[in-house]
């Protein structure tokens, strides 16, 4: 990939040192002054992230769960790393490094260093596209193969950052080195042991989870297993624990309530509008997908670009809004894996068995009459449902989550963004609906939308959504007191 870099990249002409010398010494023989939104360095290596994230989606298949980790700590170790060169900030991993004296405290060595630690971080989560990130390195003008570990400079400290992370955070619960006792080598393999109740072909028991058959594109089916179920026992960033704001249960089955909401969700599905399918696709994304956490970097990069963000505002605001949302997944997760609780799918197939239903018959189908038991999301065959419990639902939580952190953050609830969208393009591509407009006008009703648009798809009922939002908002409050800590203010 070639980017063109604005300013950084001309200090190699500036710089007359030996061919073999990478030009550190340039930035002293260049004025300083203030890259801001697209043009300041911790937004790009935000935009490397996110490229980087959607590579992931497509070569390990959708883990929201785990690439929500690897946005936390890369954006974790930029953080520490910049913290060396603040005034008050705390680092949260970096130890035995002192903060660097005021006459370095500039925006050349910040660069620098968050640069580092960036490049190492992502090598470390995202290896497969090291090549990437080194050439991008090459065109900041800095050496990726400096491995200084000096606690004096820059390049040293930025290393040094990504080291305490990536160390630190080695045996965290995640198994992302296969090395949990019984995971034989295999990353992310599940060492908690858990079995659903209900097998693909029974429900026994209507009140848990049962996965469902996936198309697997070749003609064949499968059935995905529970993705990461034991990510509660992944360690948070900010929270005390995974469960510090686990709701109360869901409806249960024989309950009104639950009896209302799944009738919601019939209901809505065959009334969907193309306003509807089109927010339903956008907050569940297709191919080059960069999951939930990723989806709300690229919200905050948009408040970068709104508000002409300087370095120092990216790099605090990018490590608040994802260790939120990773911190909220693990939450979230804590939740869903204690309760084990059913979907639509499931729910629907009992509830309205040989019953005449309206609800979408699948790609170019459209809404038409069916029974109960032939009900489906509106959601492409070979990724019909998420593989995992419904309640809470991960896109309210996370959404809420990281809603609030950037209310917080900007001290407004003001977002305006808006994404124009073909409905159908990813679900029903030979039946499209006319181009529509998705206006965002606060960051509470993006998360509202994003939560709401799973129940409209059919893959929550409202308690997964509603309750899901406030377990992110939860979340994301605490996150604010450990976030104020760390870069040195009065936590309230």
């Amino acid at each position: 990939m070639k980017k063109t870099v604005l300013y950084l990249f001309t200090l190699l002409l500036c710089y007359s040192g030996t061919s073999n010398t990478f030009p550190h010494q340039a930035f002293d023989h260049i004025k300083e002054r203030e890259p801001k939104g697209v043009e300041n360095v911790a937004y790009k290596w935000g935009e490397m992230a996110l490229i980087a994230t959607a590579n992931d989606t497509e070569k390990f298949n959708p883990r929201p769960t785990v690439t929500s980790r690897f946005l936390g700590l890369i954006f974790t170790a930029v953080f520490d790393a910049w913290s060396r060169y603040d005034e008050k900030a705390i680092p949260v991993y970096l130890e035995e490094v002192d903060r660097r004296p005021g006459n370095e405290q500039n925006l050349r060595n910040k660069e620098i260093a968050i640069s580092y630690a960036a490049f190492r971080a992502l090598n470390e989560y995202y290896y497969t596209d090291e090549p990437l990130f080194r050439e991008f390195m090459v065109e900041l003008g800095l050496d990726p193969n400096d491995l200084s570990l000096d606690p004096t400079t820059p390049v040293g400290i930025g290393n040094l950052a990504a080291k305490a992370v990536i160390e630190t955070r080695r045996n965290d619960g995640a198994n992302q080195y296969g090395d949990e006792p019984g995971s034989n080598g295999k990353a992310y393999f599940d060492y908690s042991g858990y079995q659903p109740v209900n097998t693909v072909d029974e429900n026994s028991d209507l009140n848990r989870w049962q996965t469902k058959y996936f198309s697997d594109g070749n003609g064949g089916k499968f059935a995905p297993a529970c993705l990461t179920p034991y990510w509660h026992k992944v360690k948070p960033v900010g929270l005390q624990s995974a469960k510090q704001f686990r709701p109360g249960p869901p409806p249960m089955v024989g309950s009104k309530q639950l009896e209302e909401e799944v009738k919601e969700v019939v209901e809505l599905q065959a009334n969907l509008s193309n306003e509807q399918k089109a927010l339903v696709e956008f907050m569940r994304d297709g191919p080059q997908s960069v999951q939930q956490a990723g989806h709300w970097l690229k919200f905050a990069q948009e408040v970068s670009v709104r508000d002409n963000h300087t370095l120092d505002e990216d790099v605090k605001m990018y490590f608040y809004n994802q260790i939120t949302a990773m911190d909220a997944f693990i939450a979230c997760w804590d939740t869903k894996m204690f309760y084990d609780y059913a979907r639509p799918y499931a729910l629907i197939h009992s509830f309205y068995k040989d019953k005449d239903i309206t609800g979408w018959g699948g790609p170019e189908k459209g809404m038409i009459k069916l029974k109960g038991q032939s009900w489906r999301p509106y959601s492409p065959d070979t990724f019909l449902c998420p593989p995992f419990p419904g309640y809470v639902s991960g896109h309210s939580a996370v959404s809420g989550a990281c809603a609030e952190a950037l209310r917080l953050f900007t001290g407004s609830d003001n977002f305006g963004a808006q994404v124009k969208l073909i409905p159908g393009s990813l679900t029903e591509p030979n039946r499209v609906g006319k181009e529509v407009t998705l206006q965002f006008p606060t960051f509470t009703e993006a998360a509202e939308m994003a939560g709401f648009s799973r129940v409209l798809g059919g893959y929550h009922i409202q308690s997964d959504n509603l309750k899901g939002l406030e377990l992110g908002r939860n979340v994301a409050r605490e996150n604010w007191k450990f976030y104020k800590k760390h870069i040195g203010e009065v936590v309230n």
